[in-house]
């Protein structure tokens, strides 16, 4: 039986099986490569994470960002320098080739328990058992269109996780809902590409980061609002490097953290690209949508109770995800049960192990354990050297235990 499967294939599945390959732990990857990012982010859009914060890991840091950029002469500055949705893309298919050549690009289809661990099988029907399995699955699981508006057909209403071609809205009427990254980077590339775009959000104001001046910070500065791999400031610097103590603070503080440190913000790239080039109606939230002569006919709600209606061709719900352990149909219906979860995501050990043995969550359904940094790459590294202790550990166990039982068997 084979010790691992990793289903996943982003920054958080790279990074793991590069820790394993280096550890000797038997597994298999299985994913389509960077697929969120590939297939599913907006040809054109920068990350908002500096450079130094967006690598992908392995255990000696062989194969940064930085390094990829000098081998293949693209710019790039731990701060300063966004980083290119097509440069970040292309580091993970040579990260791929150089730490991960056992990738292999099936789709795993279903997973149940056997005796032992679990059985998989792939889209071309194959199957096999493995001891534990690790999900790293990303974010395309768990795209998040509100009731009010997910009802309404796709002809009309999709999440920014479609659109990674803005061009086929040249010349129509688009609103794009939602105030953080997503939107902004989405709503900006649509007005670029020659689309008719408004905003709404139910922010009152827009938060963009603040744009590096490049100028030395004095100490003070830097003691006060230290740097992070999440940004400046002390709870930054904790959330980021910190996501072993961050688990064990209670319960109920964690999941507050989870649900509103970090919110909705784009990068200092982006502002330029959207203020005083769209209408924006801020402080509004979506009521109601509704179909009437071809167009979408969009209720919106401020915080004062009045309302407005806008009407379009089209409405792109960039509202974000959220981890919905039932979202993950491979996972038999067994399994789904007997995964301890709240508010839908996974209950997890200081290990990243779930309720069910052998059966391990990274990335942002960890968010819940370990805090905001999980919703990003810069987490990857955590969970990678976690789950490489914690798994290799098991193996040694279990190759120790093999002589006493055939010692047993002799004797007998």
């Amino acid at each position: 039986m084979l010790n691992t499967a990793i289903i996943g294939a982003g920054p958080y599945g790279l990074s793991i099986a590069a820790h394993f390959r280096h550890r000797g732990i038997a597994f298999r990857i299985f994913g389509r490569t960077m697929d969120s990012w590939l297939a599913h982010m907006p040809k054109g859009m920068m990350l908002k994470s500096d450079g130094f914060a967006s690598n992908i890991y392995d255990p000696e840091s062989a194969f940064t960002l930085e390094k990829f950029c000098a081998g293949s002469g693209i710019d790039y500055a731990h701060t300063g320098v966004p980083v290119k949705i097509d440069t970040f893309t292309s580091y993970g298919l040579a990260f791929r080739d150089r730490m991960v050549p056992e990738l292999e690009g099936r789709i795993v289809t279903g997973v149940e328990r056997v005796p032992g661990g679990f059985r998989l099988q792939l889209e071309d029907g194959e199957t096999f058992d493995a001891r534990n399995v690790v999900l790293a699955v990303g974010i395309t699981h768990f795209d998040y269109v509100p009731e009010n508006l997910a009802h309404l057909p796709e002809e009309f209403v999709t999440h920014s996780a479609r659109h990674r071609e803005v061009e086929p809205f040249r010349g129509r009427d688009v609103v794009v809902v939602g105030g953080g990254a997503s939107a902004l980077d989405l709503a900006g590339l649509l007005k670029e590409a020659g689309a008719n775009v408004q905003l709404a959000s139910r922010r009152k104001e827009l938060v963009f980061h603040s744009q590096p001046t490049g100028k030395p910070r004095s100490f003070l500065q830097q003691l006060r609002h230290p740097n992070s791999g999440l940004g400046p400031g002390m709870r930054s610097r904790f959330y980021a490097d910190a996501p072993a103590a961050f688990y064990y603070l209670p319960e109920q503080l964690r999941l507050k953290i989870v649900g509103r440190a970090l919110g909705p913000s784009g990068g200092w790239f982006i502002r330029d690209k959207v203020i005083g080039k769209m209408p924006l109606h801020l402080g509004h939230t979506p009521q109601e949508a509704k179909i009437k002569d071809g167009k979408v006919h969009l209720t919106l709600r401020s915080d004062d109770g009045s309302t407005r209606e806008l009407v379009t061709e089209h409405v792109i719900a960039a509202t974000g995800y959220k981890v919905d352990l039932d979202r993950l149909q491979f996972l038999s219906t067994e399994i789904r049960s007997k995964v301890k979860v709240i508010n839908r995501s996974p209950v997890l050990s200081s290990n990243f192990e779930s309720s069910v043995p052998g059966l391990y969550f990274a990335g942002v359904s960890a968010a819940n354990s370990f805090g905001p940094v999980m919703r990003f790459a810069f987490g990857a590294g955590f969970a990678a050297r976690t789950l490489t202790r914690a798994l290799a550990k098991s193996a040694s166990k279990e190759r120790a235990s093999i002589p006493v039982a055939r010692a047993a068997t002799t004797a007998k």
